[in-house]
């Protein structure tokens, strides 16, 4: 079992843990607003079930209906879990109307309080793991489920304090205006993610930071080619796919060229990971001329006659800020 499986199944298991220790918290204050907290949890639950099944769909080899993997899975699990963020949302307002008309009343040293500190620290807790350890994996699964709990974190810190008001001060109507205030947060959370997958279903480009990774790394290695152009890359899950062109001095052999696409192969491997794709069209010198296409020279040249035949000097390379 990989690590990212096992990780998704922890998100099953502390899931239920805080959806039990807020549900407590709801039974012994009876408070709209914990409700909504609790409800919230349940969701939390369902994604991170839709998240495992994903994962594990996304690391099945190629087939040959799929030969470009299963990746884009786990964009599903993600829009799936910001349609269930939706539903949440619309089953909260509807107990805070009901809550609107009857207020229901409680005291601010209601143990129920306590536990709901306790499922809020486990949350948070989790929340890093699953953010740190998606990045790491390269998983937007995990990524997705790692921000929705620490959105759900900063949400029982809220909801927390306002319940503590409201019972200080009797004004206990607070407490489903909270609760609307919470599924309004938990509907913008729900089209983040929603927003999230169809970006990559819809193969939307890496964040620039990414692209100039891509770029310097090319530059690094591609020592004896001439110049690259019409650079494109796209996620799919945790695969990295790269395309663009490579111009070659038009006397290069074929062989020449192919050792140079598979130094820049490598080198793109060892900066991403292994789950990484790489085309390479590769263009003699007078073909590559003249296109533009966003070319990036390899080296600065002198003047010489012909151009392009002339003593070199490596660009120098910028310093990068590391991804994620």
């Amino acid at each position: 079992m990989t690590e990212t499986k096992k990780i998704a199944i922890g998100s099953i298991l502390v899931g239920l843990l805080v959806f039990g220790l807020k549900y407590v918290a709801y039974w012994l204050t009876g408070s709209v607003a914990l409700y909504s907290d609790a409800l919230e949890s349940i969701v939390n639950i369902a994604a991170a079930i839709a998240a495992l099944t994903a994962i594990h769909v996304a690391s099945q080899p190629p087939d040959e209906e799929h030969p470009y993997g299963h990746h884009k899975a786990e964009y599903f699990s993600a829009a799936l879990e910001g349609a269930l963020i939706v539903v949440a949302a619309v089953a909260i307002f509807r107990e805070a109307i009901g809550a609107l008309q009857a207020p229901r009343t409680f005291s601010w040293d209601n143990p129920g309080l306590l536990v709901n500190v306790a499922a809020g620290v486990v949350n948070g807790l989790w929340s890093w793991v699953l953010m740190r350890s998606g990045r790491r994996l390269n998983s937007p699964a995990l990524v997705a489920d790692g921000k929705h709990l620490l959105a759900d974190v900063y949400t029982s810190i809220g909801v927390l304090g306002g319940v503590v008001i409201a019972a200080v001060s009797g004004w206990f109507i607070l407490d489903p205006l909270i609760a609307m205030v919470v599924a309004a947060h938990i509907l913008w959370a729900g089209w983040g993610l929603l927003k999230q997958s169809a970006d990559g279903l819809m193969d939307a480009a890496p964040a620039p930071d990414t692209m100039d990774r891509i770029r310097h790394v090319i530059r690094d290695h591609a020592r004896g080619a001439i110049e690259f152009h019409a650079l494109r890359a796209r996620r799919a899950g945790s695969a990295l796919f790269i395309d663009f062109h490579l111009v070659v001095p038009g006397t290069m052999s074929v062989h020449e060229a192919h050792e140079i696409c598979d130094r820049i192969e490598h080198a793109l491997r060892a900066e991403f990971g292994k789950d990484v794709g790489v085309t390479i069209h590769v263009e003699p010198e007078h073909e590559g001329e003249g296109q533009d296409h966003g070319a990036i020279l390899l080296h600065q040249c002198a003047p010489a006659a012909p151009v392009r035949q002339a003593t070199c000097v490596p660009l120098p390379r910028p310093q990068l800020r590391p991804e994620g």
